[in-house]
């Protein structure tokens, strides 16, 4: 199927090669079923988006806002797109770059326990 999707394959690649850092310390984390033997991807294509974490089995997207999405328009985007993964059936926990950099153990146990959640 991905070779079908030849322009979400691409983009997908590229942001995974130009992740910002806080991306690049959370997946650290969750890469090889580092979190509970549970297996994320990143950069995945969702529609006409791409989210910076999912886990399929459990159906949960974990995204990292950086400084980008800090205006009204952004947070307006960002609403839009939230409403459309949860249509799509995911839960989305959303965090700050800086919550990564300060603290990504308390980010990778929110992370757990919201899987521990999802999975009930």
């Amino acid at each position: 199927m991905r070779g079908l999707r030849l322009f979400e394959t691409r983009r997908a690649r590229e942001l995974r090669r130009l992740s910002p850092a806080a991306e690049r310390i959370l997946w650290s984390r969750l890469e090889n079923r580092g979190l509970d033997g549970v297996k994320f991807v990143r950069a995945e294509p969702i529609g006409s988006y791409f989210a910076d974490f999912v886990c399929r089995s459990a159906r949960l997207i974990v995204e990292i806002d950086g400084a980008t999405h800090s205006t009204d328009d952004e947070i307006a985007h960002d609403e839009r797109r939230t409403d459309f993964l949860r249509a799509e059936g995911f839960r989305v926990i959303r965090f700050s770059n800086e919550q990564v950099y300060e603290n990504v153990g308390a980010v990778v146990q929110e992370i757990a326990r919201v899987l521990a959640d999802v999975r009930r």
